[in-house]
């Protein structure tokens, strides 16, 4: 995922956290806002200390990440959002990860029309 489709400053994510909505599933949460210079979308990943230790939480936010990735075209342009990850989400495999984020992003409304079935 490349560096300019991230967030990465507090105040980002502060701003997404007041401002923006928010829906969840038993895995993740997703918190997103309308941002205009955001082309084509920001994404900001949050994995808390109760998800597990710092391996567990860089190898959730690197399969996030090519998640997103890989699923880039159907996701909405200008939207800032974060996935926070919740413990259930550490025992489950790739496609059902995957399957898990496109549900929430589904649920919030964040894929493209076409994409929606």
């Amino acid at each position: 995922m490349h560096r300019k489709l991230r967030l990465r400053d507090r105040s980002d994510f502060n701003r997404v956290y007041r401002r923006g909505k928010s829906f969840a599933n038993g895995q993740f949460v997703v918190y997103w806002s309308k941002q205009p210079v955001a082309e084509p979308f920001r994404l900001g990943i949050s994995a808390s200390k109760k998800v597990g230790n710092a391996v567990v939480r860089n190898r959730m936010r690197r399969v996030i990440k090519e998640i997103v990735r890989l699923n880039e075209g159907k996701i909405v342009p200008h939207i800032d959002f974060i996935l926070i990850v919740r413990k259930p989400a550490v025992e489950m495999k790739y496609k059902q990860l995957e399957k898990s984020v496109m549900h929430v992003l589904k649920k919030a409304g964040l894929l493209r029309k076409e994409e929606r079935s």
